[in-house]
């Protein structure tokens, strides 16, 4: 497995307390699904063990190697591409979804535009769209010594990952991350990672979709965690 995909499961894969919506809306569909930012197959393989058809896209190669290695039969692939320029040479898709803020990764309106229209191209009539965002974070600083880490073994080595720090301001939410790793000779490496979020309301989002032919169709709570802050899911359809 690549580093890449590692820290992926490591920092994403134990998280579960969206799938109880994606699975809802799934079941609601009836129909394929289209998994953007699909990443080593969280969302994914668990809706195709359930019995939908899913298709995943993620613009890194070695995230979608692993989630085809670990479809294993089950009705899940996943093919390299960009969100933002979607085109799978196909327009059946019930439900699309957007999970981990993926929508809050790209850079501004121009960008989302893009994804929305992208989104719409690709859903049969009557089809849902569903993205999740962070509306609003706590900013804090936190010492190596407090953090709670995430972590998994592999092969001896022992991945963690730690959350130093939530920033906010107008414009963007930082999240930085020290993410170590033990050999099993015992010799420690460290890096930090940043993740970058554009700040997004759901009123925001859903006034964007309206250009792209995507009609507001509720929301979804989903509530924090421990580990992870509460998020919302903005559902879209398209009528026509």
């Amino acid at each position: 497995m690549s580093e890449l995909a590692i820290w992926h499961d490591v920092e994403c894969g134990a998280y579960g307390a969206d799938l109880p919506v994606w699975e809802e809306l799934a079941q609601a569909g009836e129909g394929p699904v289209l998994d953007l930012g699909c990443g080593t197959g969280r969302v994914a393989l668990h809706l195709a063990r359930r019995g939908h058809e899913v298709v995943g896209v993620d613009r890194e190669p070695a995230l979608v190697e692993e989630l085809n290695r670990r479809a294993e039969g089950a009705p899940a692939s996943a093919v390299v591409g960009d969100a933002r320029a979607l085109d799978l040479d196909r327009r059946d898709f019930a439900l699309a979804l957007a999970p981990m803020q993926l929508v809050q990764l790209l850079e501004g309106a121009g960008e989302r535009a893009s994804l929305l229209f992208g989104i719409a191209a690709h859903l049969r009539i009557g089809g849902t769209a569903a993205l999740a965002l962070v509306e609003s974070v706590t900013p804090g600083v936190f010492s190596e010594a407090e953090a709670v880490p995430d972590s998994r073994e592999i092969d001896g080595w022992v991945y963690a990952s730690l959350p130093l720090e939530t920033a906010l301001d107008e414009e963007r939410i930082l999240v930085r991350r020290l993410r170590r790793t033990v050999s099993p000779a015992g010799e420690l490496s460290r890096a930090e990672d940043r993740i970058e979020l554009r700040v997004l309301s759901a009123a925001t989002l859903e006034r964007e979709a309206v250009a792209a032919g995507l009609r507001p169709a509720g929301r979804r709570t989903i509530p924090p965690t421990e580990d992870h802050v509460g998020s919302v899911v903005v559902l879209l359809r398209r009528e026509s």
